[in-house]
């Protein structure tokens, strides 16, 4: 008696997500994003309105702030985003939500007159970063969506002597195959 209950609950909620599968924009694509993060980039759905976006790819920035002016931060990171999209009109949703940011970093460093002369510092470290993500998502007739998004964020450098935290962010523009 108890497997039949365990059957039907199962059956049932595979009829749930079966549904829900029908009600989303697609249920998966692959392609790439340009901007401040140039990446490989995969989008899922686990409902009708529940996504997770993974981006794996590079990320310039060039600070010029007060307290680290002129330090250059390259990484390699892994951007796994939980997202809410909604429908507005036909083909265009907007979607809102969060994720982080996990990598390696490597920074450069030093004033324009050490430049000059080929003197400059490297540090190697992790990185590890929690970000929003929010923006807007086109699905074309075709199978092709464009995305614009924005992701303001706080990110952590660390090795085994020091750590440093920053304001992250990126505006970037992706395009994917959905199938």
């Amino acid at each position: 008696m108890k497997s039949r209950k365990s059957l039907i609950v199962v059956l049932l909620l595979m009829s749930v997500l079966g549904s829900a599968w029908a009600q989303a924009p697609y249920k998966h694509s692959i392609g790439v994003t340009a901007g401040n993060l140039n990446a490989l980039s995969y989008k899922t759905f686990f409902g009708s309105h529940l996504g997770l976006q993974l981006d794996l790819g590079y990320k310039y920035i060039y600070t010029d702030g007060e307290n680290l002016s002129g330090v250059h931060i390259s990484s390699l990171e892994l951007n796994p985003n939980l997202m809410y999209e909604g429908h507005f009109t036909k083909g265009l949703y907007g979607f809102i939500g969060g994720g982080v940011s996990l990598g390696y970093r490597w920074n450069y460093w030093g004033s324009a007159s050490m430049w000059d002369y080929g003197i400059s510092y490297r540090q190697d470290n992790g990185k590890f970063g929690v970000n929003a993500i929010a923006g807007l998502e086109y699905k074309f007739s075709i199978p092709l969506t464009l995305q614009l998004d924005f992701r303001p964020g706080y990110g952590l450098l660390f090795d085994d002597s020091w750590d440093w935290s920053y304001f992250d962010w990126g505006v970037n523009l992706g395009i994917r195959y959905t199938f």
